[in-house]
């Protein structure tokens, strides 16, 4: 067997790297990604020691981005994306216009051409898939009002970036870039005009959305299905992946769509199956695998002397990216009339960039039209803004409820009756705001010898109804938008909020509390939470479930009192009904018997 096997290397490297650095930073409280940036600079040839391939590792990461997207696509509906296309589509023109702005004024101010300016400015306005897609999960925002209008707002960036890659070549000869770069690249459009560019560029992204819509939306739920009844989970996670991945290189290749973009629409097209959970579910791995790879390409491509070489260029860059992208984000949202948590959500997400910026700077680099000062202010930028996209998130937690109270003081002062301008109509907002309730994470459920609920899907759900019923005082803690606006509707006290987060459990007031049942079924979040129950009320019984008698086990170990396992359940069901059936059979054929004598 041969010993030069690159590939191995890359990925036995950046994913051994990764796990070491990432478990050190989540051992001091940092976000574990900070660690997988960090192994990728180790990794890069700008450090002694392992230097991975930089060819594989970015296709590699390609793949992450892949399975990502579509495994955001399997939550998503065509219904979801259309409804915030009032505010996706015009916000995220308005905000790639201001960026792109921003950036080519300080290309403008660093002595670089125009064309290269807007190529700058282009790269920085695009926010990176998968740093914005990790912090919407992270955070749970994913399936709420936010994350869709940030997935809505992520797509229109992406289709807008297609165009410009697109069109970049076909221009670059006006801009200033060089004959013998544009000759490299889209030899098949290079006889066209740039309307005739445009145009086929267009046509290309309408047919595959049709494509998708008529073609897929048959092919893709029936091909899921027949392998479903085939009875074989490898044939399943197999065409699983092979839709994902074969639909997205089928869209770059046949229709000039980018990769993320194809595997968004496969996955989208496939959440009208009812098999979708199941598929999102084999494809976690490979996701969480391929999307820590991406992380360390991302480092291998930083010179950390950069920030020697050019510090004030860096800051101004890093400054464009954090603040003037979130400023323009923020005031474009609230434009819109959606309100402040919104805002913020949306213009934290924004404030990084990320692999597309990489391919606009590569190719911007090699039209001659950006100057290699600027691919390396590209890369210093993203690397930072990653690193601090969750510090962007932490202050603006901080900074919502003053946001907040500052909005309920502004609407005050137009609905207080007989108001009057002045000191008088101030005092009087001051005094309704400070008679209004605390914000909802701060306040303490005024229940006691209650149930904490945590979850309320398929199995959380019915647990509530059979509590309800009973008329057993509950609470629940639920942080999918759409069921906490359900169970509000039907006057039942929640806590919007992840459970395993301290400040959330302690608004349940464990202290007081007689039980906690924990219905959600990831085993490592249900972990956190019986620790902190139990933390918080040593006599407090706590009920989890699990799916395997690692997870019974590793719950009973942190302190739960029971551990109910899906499977052991529904075989005692089975051994019930057998035995039921069993007894009946007896007795029929005692009764028999005794009719014949």
């Amino acid at each position: 067997m041969p010993h030069d096997t690159p590939l191995i290397a890359t990925i036995v490297g950046g994913i051994g790297l990764a796990f070491i650095l990432g478990t050190i930073a989540s051992r001091f409280r940092i976000p574990p990604l900070v660690g997988y940036l960090i192994a990728g600079v180790l990794a890069g040839p700008h450090t002694p020691g392992f230097v991975a391939d930089q060819s594989l590792a970015p296709e590699l990461a390609e793949m992450g981005v892949i399975l990502l997207m579509f495994g955001v696509g399997l939550h998503f509906s065509l219904k979801d994306l259309l409804s915030v296309k009032t505010i996706a589509v015009p916000g995220a023109v308005v905000q790639i216009t201001v960026a792109t702005a921003m950036g080519a004024a300080l290309a403008w101010a660093l002595g670089w051409p125009l064309g290269g300016g807007l190529v700058f400015g282009l790269a920085l306005s695009v926010a990176s898939t998968v740093v914005l897609l990790r912090a919407l999960q992270e955070r749970r925002l994913i399936d709420t009002e936010k994350g869709r209008i940030a997935v809505g707002w992520l797509i229109v960036e992406d289709l807008a970036m297609v165009l410009a890659l697109v069109l970049l070549p076909a221009l670059a000869g006006l801009m200033g870039g060089s004959a013998a770069g544009v000759a490299g690249h889209h030899a098949a459009t290079s006889g066209l005009t740039l309307w005739g560019v445009l145009g086929l560029t267009l046509l290309k992204v309408v047919g595959f959305v049709a494509f998708m819509l008529i073609v897929g939306r048959r092919v893709i739920p029936w091909l899921l299905h027949y392998v479903a009844h085939t009875g074989s989970r490898e044939l399943f996670r197999l065409a699983v992946l092979a839709i994902a991945l074969g639909v997205a290189f089928g869209a770059a290749k046949l229709f000039g769509v980018s990769l993320a973009l194809g595997a968004f629409f496969a996955g989208m097209i496939l959440s009208e199956s009812e098999l979708s959970h199941r598929a999102a579910e084999e494809t976690l791995p490979l996701r969480d695998a391929f999307a820590v790879l991406f992380f360390v390409s991302v480092g291998m491509l930083f010179d950390p002397m950069s920030l020697v070489r050019d510090p004030l260029p860096v800051l101004a860059t890093l400054l464009i990216i954090l603040i003037g992208k979130s400023v323009a984000a923020f005031f474009i949202v609230l434009a819109f009339r959606h309100p402040v948590p919104t805002a913020l959500a949306i213009s934290a997400s924004l404030a990084q960039i990320g692999e597309f910026s990489f391919i606009l700077a590569g190719l911007g680099v090699s039209l001659d039209l950006l100057p290699e000062q600027g691919r390396d202010l590209i890369l210093a930028g993203a690397i930072l803004s990653i690193l601090l996209n969750p510090v962007a998130f932490a202050a603006i937690s901080r900074l919502r409820p003053r946001l907040e109270k500052n909005e309920l003081l502004a609407s005050m002062s137009h609905t207080v009756p007989g108001q009057v301008d002045g000191p008088v109509a101030a005092a009087a907002a001051a005094a309704a705001a400070a008679a209004a309730p605390e914000p909802e994470e701060h306040a303490i459920t005024r229940l006691s010898g209650h149930t904490v609920l945590v979850g309320y899907g398929r199995v959380g759900s019915l647990v509530g109804e059979r509590l309800k019923e009973a008329g057993l005082p509950f609470l629940v803690i639920e942080d999918a938008e759409k069921a906490v606006f359900a169970l509000r509707e039907a006057n039942i006290e929640t806590i919007a909020g992840n459970a395993a987060k301290s400040d959330i459990l302690r608004s349940a007031n464990l202290a007081a509390a007689q039980r906690v049942i924990i219905a959600i079924p990831n085993a490592f979040e249900a972990g956190q939470i019986v620790q902190q129950a139990k933390a918080a009320n040593p006599d407090v019984d706590v009920i989890a479930r699990a799916h395997s008698d690692a997870e019974v086990d590793y719950l009973a170990n942190l302190g739960a009192d029971a551990v109910i396992m899906g499977e052991r359940e529904i075989a005692r069901g089975i051994l019930e009904r057998v035995s039921l059936m069993t007894s009946a059979a007896e007795e029929d054929d005692a009764a028999r018997g005794a009719g014949a004598a």
